[in-house]
């Protein structure tokens, strides 16, 4: 019986870990929104064909980029996580990669949110939630 109880202490101390949130990664607020994109539209055919992305202004923090992969579609906050909130801190979309308009010009993955580069970032791409529905992509926060 000891040993039962052993392992079960063992277990939810190597279960609980503490909290790693890094707090260089506040600068994206959580904005609630639920917006459909119809894939017919001409400003949103490009996403039919895999390895393109596009810019949705007035969305999130700075506007979103919606990635094709050809097996899924992928969606991501348009500004740069790592920069407190300036006129450069959109990114700019092209392919699967979308790039700061900062001075540091720092690049990321638009299909794993990772920053892509020699030097390590310690945020990634805030991602969205996007769900298909015949032509139409439901893509939100919630």
């Amino acid at each position: 019986m000891k040993t039962f109880f052993y392992t079960i202490c063992f277990i939810f101390l190597v279960g609980c870990s503490g909290n790693t949130e890094n707090e260089n990664c506040k600068f994206l607020l959580n904005i609630n929104f639920n917006i459909p994109l119809n894939l017919n539209l001409p400003q949103y055919s490009q996403l039919q064909f895999a390895g393109n992305s596009i810019y949705v202004p007035n969305v999130g923090n700075g506007g979103i980029i919606i990635a094709s992969t050809g097996a899924d579609f992928l969606a991501w906050d348009a500004r740069d996580p790592n920069h407190a909130q300036t006129s450069c801190s959109i990114l700019v979309n092209s392919g699967l990669e979308a790039t700061c308009g900062c001075d540091d010009e720092n690049t990321y993955s638009l299909v794993t949110g990772q920053a892509l580069g020699t030097n390590p970032l310690p945020c990634s791409l805030r991602n969205y939630r996007v769900q298909k529905n015949g032509n139409t992509l439901y893509i939100s926060n919630q």
